[in-house]
């Protein structure tokens, strides 16, 4: 019976903690066509001071194909209604529902699929926050097999820091990081 309450107790404890996944360098890195990350990377340092968002298309022969930039629509959220969005477009992303039915739509009689979700940390690191776990877990997010790609970009200066990845195997399960690794594609 001891083992139970400890059991129950640590569960309790995990679950008042703030939940994040770190890329594990210990994993191998996943290859990334170096043209994606340089795409990704020139729009997370334009859109500095705030988060950069969008999606990453693919097809069943290549998951990496082409990137559509998305607004951040947070900074309008919380100005509008700051107690439902209390974060700004610096520490949070909401991607333009608008650019995502755009996309959704060029895909609709394509082979060509939304592989990836993507966007930048500013000041901070290349991981899943508490906040992007509830977004890529949400019942009605409309990609759940899509990878989460999180770019660590480094407060006032002109540089992107890690490339962080994200995959789960099978939707439901836990996500798992790792870093990124750039090949000729």
């Amino acid at each position: 019976m001891r083992r139970r309450v400890d059991a129950d107790n640590a569960r309790r404890a995990d679950a008042d903690k703030p939940r994040r996944v770190d890329a594990d360098e210990k994993l191998s890195p996943v290859p990334v066509p170096g043209r994606i990350l340089n795409e990704i990377r020139t729009h997370a340092l334009e859109s500095r001071p705030e988060e950069c968002c969008g999606l990453i298309i693919g097809d069943e022969n290549e998951r990496f194909v082409r990137v559509e930039r998305c607004r951040n629509e947070m900074t309008q959220k919380h100005t509008e209604n700051p107690q439902l969005y209390p974060r700004d477009g610096t520490a949070a992303f909401f991607m333009s529902p608008s650019d995502v039915l755009r996309v959704e739509k060029e895909l609709r009689d394509t082979a060509e699929r939304v592989s990836a979700v993507y966007h930048s940390h500013v000041g901070a690191g290349a991981y899943l926050s508490e906040m992007d776990l509830e977004y890529a877990e949400h019942a009605f997010f409309p990609f759940p097999d899509a990878h989460q790609i999180v770019i660590e970009v480094y407060g006032n200066e002109d540089a992107v820091g890690r490339i962080g990845i994200f995959r789960r195997d099978g939707v439901g399960r836990p996500f798992q990081g790792c870093l990124v690794r750039p090949v000729d594609r």
